[in-house]
């Protein structure tokens, strides 16, 4: 590519390494040939994957120090790069979007989330004080977004949010890496009678109705991540704590060795505004593993899950029906092990990062 574009992803809320931003979209461009620098504070700088990382040290001792100081410092470190487009993944960075237009450069939004509708379950924010803050920041963004380059959605949703403020939007969704994925092709017989979950354990990802349904089916519950300490506290008088076995965190390995060990994985998110159109990766990293995945009768999981026939989405309220869709897999061994072959099938052939690899080269070139 003659005269190569500049390009700067910024972020302020995330740590360098993050999948999104470093491992699928930096790289992925770089490979394409551009120029890729990537700002990012409390790091080191250096060159990785054909990436330029540029960092500094900044001391973020509250959120209101990382959103406005820090956004502050960003914006001069950014503008020392001198890139042509600058691709920013926080929404505390719409700040500097209209300054950076200003500078003459094209700039891009990723939106990661429906920011408005998250707002809304956010126990930092005093719940009388939600409604009002999700309206005034969804003014603000709607504004901002209205006037840039380019926006780039983590969902389908997100983006016919976006399309009604910018026709310059496209979806880039989150799918894993083909090269990260560890797919287990495994005789049904060798797994054992037992489910898991795999992430951050919290109230609204469903972890009081899990351990209800471990303990109405019989089944064990294998639970690996961190709780947050309400969640926690929630368990305390569960008689279904003991089906439940609590791994802590566990590395990549660990997490495979573990899915080759049960039948089902569970994503049993709560119905909040910002689950319900949400793209999880640990659906497509169960469905790769060939579990068959119970999850929340959304109506986006249920296209994913049940029209892909790779498992069963249940009201992710009731344990009753998280229990019966527990036993219904384990109970129809030739049923489960087709869903669970029709999820390793699905990941290869449409939901992974190389499609939308190609799309995001093609949206940076359209520019």
């Amino acid at each position: 590519m003659e005269n190569k574009i500049k390009i700067c992803h910024v972020t302020s809320a995330h740590k360098d390494g993050d999948v999104r931003i470093f491992h699928k979209e930096c790289v992925s461009l770089a490979q394409a040939g551009f120029d890729v620098y990537h700002l990012v504070p409390n790091s080191t700088t250096r060159i990785e994957k054909g990436v330029q990382i540029v960092s500094f040290p900044f001391e973020i001792s509250s959120r209101f120090k990382r959103m406005f100081f820090l956004v502050k410092e960003i914006y001069r470190r950014a503008l020392e790069i001198d890139a042509d487009v600058y691709h920013l993944h926080d929404p505390e960075l719409l700040r500097i979007a209209l300054k950076l237009k200003k500078q003459g450069k094209k700039v891009i939004y990723d939106a990661h989330e429906d920011v408005p509708r998250d707002i809304l379950t956010k126990s930092y924010i005093p719940s009388f004080l939600r409604k009002t803050v999700s309206r005034r920041f969804e003014k603000f963004e709607n504004k901002v977004a209205g006037q840039l380059d380019g926006i780039i959605c983590a969902t389908p949703f997100i983006r016919d949010r976006f399309k009604k403020i910018n026709p310059k939007t496209i979806d880039i969704n989150n799918f894993p890496l083909i090269g990260e994925i560890e797919f287990a092709e495994i005789p049904w017989e060798s797994r054992l009678d037992q489910v898991c979950y795999i992430g951050v354990i919290t109230k609204i990802r469903g972890i009081l109705e899990m351990v209800r349904a471990a303990e109405i089916s019989g089944v064990k519950l294998k639970m690996a991540g961190t709780f947050d300490e309400n969640s926690k506290d929630l368990l305390k008088n569960e008689k279904g704590m003991n089906m439940m076995d609590e791994l802590g965190m566990i590395n990549r390995v660990q997490s495979v060795e573990l899915k080759k060990l049960c039948k089902a994985g569970l994503v049993i998110f709560h119905p909040v505004p910002n689950h319900i159109d949400a793209q999880p990766n640990k659906i497509f990293e169960y469905m790769a593993s060939g579990l068959p995945v119970i999850g929340s009768n959304f109506p986006l999981w249920k296209e994913i899950i049940e029209q892909g026939g790779c498992g069963i989405c249940v009201d992710p309220m009731k344990p009753e029906a998280i229990s019966q869709a527990i036993k219904t897999i384990i109970e129809n061994p030739e049923k489960s092990s087709k869903m669970g072959a029709n999820g390793i099938r699905l990941v290869k052939e449409k939901y992974n990062w190389d499609a939308e690899n190609v799309k995001l080269v093609a949206f940076y070139k359209g520019l």
